[in-house]
């Protein structure tokens, strides 16, 4: 069993920054890609950024400049530094993982999402 518990959202100004932790934890052989997603009210979920286990990183154009993916193979986490938010950043953002249990599997799992509002 795999589990993906995400932490550090809340509420902010514009401007504002705030850090997403992941963890991963349960019957895991190797982590691939570890990586971000958003969904706002109306809209469909959307990749923010995403973080190889080679070391290779990918983000959205609209956080270019302004979001950090980083990763703690040795502590399965996943880390997202948001700095010079906007409102239009508000989202559930989710914690995603490609990886392999210990039974051979190969799957992509999902944590519950953590809440960012962006706000004046």
């Amino acid at each position: 069993q795999v589990q993906l518990v995400e932490s550090g959202g809340g509420s902010v100004q514009p401007g504002g920054s705030l850090r997403l932790s992941c963890a991963a934890s349960g019957s895991i052989l190797y982590i691939n890609t570890m990586g971000w997603y958003r969904q706002a009210p109306g809209k469909q979920r959307e990749l923010v950024a995403t973080f190889t286990s080679g070391g290779s990183t990918n983000y959205a154009d609209f956080v270019k400049g302004r979001f950090t993916i980083s990763r703690d193979n040795a502590k399965k986490m996943v880390y997202l530094q948001m700095n010079s938010l906007k409102p239009e950043d508000t989202a559930v953002y989710y914690c995603s993982a490609h990886l392999i249990d210990i039974s051979g599997t190969t799957g992509n799992y999902w944590g519950k999402g953590t809440l960012v509002t962006v706000s004046s």
